[in-house]
């Protein structure tokens, strides 16, 4: 075989290996066998040097090699599309991570309770003394509404306002108060007899208002907070509906879960895309492999140039 047919069968053997890293990147059946018919084709012209060379050179050249030119443009239409996916996939991940940072932790929230709790209790004893004493001295623990205003927009309870406005409602004639408090004087008398012990037992929010309840320690007893006017009053907890989670926590939780779902969905989709053929071009496959395969390769070589021409056509339309 002269230097001419050496050459175009190194060039047949390249154009074929182009062909299988393609088939193997598609994983598609249609297309390896493709690639096994053009190895077929190709050592057909190697193991008869009496063949026209030419033909394997035409074959590739109409057929192969349109072939990985549509082959590399549909991995590239695919790559665009997937890149519109990263994109969002990326997009949704900065706004969990922002919804996230922007929600304390439930440990955190548990483990401030108590802080706030304290801070109540020293802030009542304190006030039993002004009032018992009848001194302007200021009662409450530094920073005492801090608290609700750090955690309260995430773990506290979504109420009525009028609901707020009715546990919150006192005969003035029932209540101490100076002019830093006011305190249901059965209230202050009962957390006196308890040594001011009580628990924060939940928050509440309704429009601008909030307020805090705390069960008073060994007893089944509540009382509410109201920080705007430094209200405490006993708290009929019967008339709260507060079962399950905080609802602006649940719908930001709810929200999480439902980007984290979508990023699934996205990462699924990504994976079929990476491969996919359009159903056109894959029946236009699997005609030319049949074309391929039940053909005489040499006595009906312008069946191969129709099949190429099909995808020429296919190539340089904008249907993919």
């Amino acid at each position: 075989m002269d230097d001419n047919g050496k050459a175009i069968l190194n060039e047949s053997n390249r154009i074929i290996s182009k062909l299988q890293l393609l088939s193997v990147f598609f994983g598609d059946d249609i297309i390896y066998k493709i690639y096994l018919r053009s190895q077929v084709i190709h050592q057909l012209f190697e193991d008869n040097p009496e063949l026209d060379i030419n033909k394997l050179e035409l074959f590739h050249l109409q057929f192969t090699q349109t072939l990985l030119d549509l082959l590399r443009k549909i991995k590239k239409n695919n790559e665009k599309s997937i890149l519109i996916l990263l994109d969002e996939i990326q997009l949704n991940k900065e706004l969990i991570t922002k919804i996230q940072e922007s929600v304390f932790s439930i440990e955190q929230f548990k483990l401030d309770q108590q802080r706030q709790a304290l801070k109540i209790n020293n802030s009542l004893r304190k006030l039993y003394q002004v009032l018992s004493d009848d001194t302007s001295e200021y009662p409450f623990s530094k920073n005492i509404n801090s608290f609700s205003t750090r955690y309260s927009q995430d773990f506290y309870y979504e109420v009525s306002p009028s609901l707020i406005t009715e546990l919150t409602k006192y005969t003035p004639t029932d209540v101490y108060s100076n002019a830093y408090a006011i305190i249901q004087r059965k209230l202050m008398g009962t957390l006196c007899k308890y040594d001011f012990r009580s628990s924060f037992f939940c928050g509440l929010k309704a429009a601008d208002m909030i307020a805090e309840v705390y069960r008073i320690n060994d007893v089944e007893k509540h009382f509410i907070y109201l920080p705007a006017k430094e209200l405490f009053l006993f708290c009929d907890i019967n008339k709260l509906d507060i079962s399950g989670s905080p609802s602006e926590l649940s719908k930001k939780e709810s929200f999480i879960r439902e980007l984290t779902d979508k990023n699934e969905q996205l990462n699924n989709s990504i994976i079929m895309i990476k491969t996919t053929i359009p159903r056109e071009i894959k029946s236009l496959l699997i005609d030319n492999y049949k074309k391929l395969n039940d053909i005489n390769f040499l006595q009906n070589i312008g069946d191969v140039d129709v099949q190429a021409n099909m995808l020429k056509s296919m190539l340089n339309t904008d249907m993919m």
